[in-house]
């Protein structure tokens, strides 16, 4: 019976610490030049939370747009040249894989001037509660840090979970 446990435990904490695939803009999740700068994809980003681990979706029509990751500057130029990185496969699945500022331009000419650009903050998956925000002069165009949900929604904390795992080996 105490192998049950650990095993119900391990599942526990596994979940808690599982990966989120986020997909670019939402529900709509269209990577395309949006209809109105109110709408705009760095507005999403800055409603939502990103932690090291997490995948970034783009859904796009291959062949028709593309995305690139690219530095700071070459997202506040919308610079083509010289990206991080490059993805035309339509789908696109890029892991958050740690902290700090990610920036990324549709490659179509044009595109990125008309607000096809993203600009989001991943926090490390140690994280507390409550993120600082990050410093306007090193995110001058970039989003801040979304506050963490305060309600029963927002993530059990690591003394609950050793409590839980210490009591269901007591108890059996």
């Amino acid at each position: 019976m105490a192998s049950f446990s650990f095993l119900v435990a391990s599942i526990f904490l596994c979940s808690l610490a599982a990966a989120n695939e986020v997909t670019v803009g939402g529900k709509s999740g269209e990577w395309k030049i949006p209809p109105s700068s109110s709408n705009s994809f760095t507005e999403w980003a800055q409603k939502a939370r990103f932690k090291a681990g997490d995948f970034i979706v783009f859904r796009y029509q291959a062949g028709k747009d593309s995305v690139l990751q690219v530095t700071q500057e070459a997202y506040k130029s919308c610079s083509t040249t010289n990206p991080l990185a490059n993805y035309t496969d339509g789908e696109t699945k890029v892991k958050l894989d740690r902290s700090g500022p990610f920036y990324f331009i549709s490659g179509v000419d044009g595109h990125c001037e008309k607000g096809q650009k993203v600009s989001l903050v991943v926090v490390s998956p140690r994280h507390k509660a409550i993120s600082p925000a990050p410093s306007p002069v090193e995110f001058e165009d970039g989003p801040s840090v979304a506050p963490a949900p305060t309600s029963g929604s927002a993530r059990l904390g690591g003394g609950f979970v050793l409590g839980l795992v210490l009591g269901l080996w007591a108890w059996f």
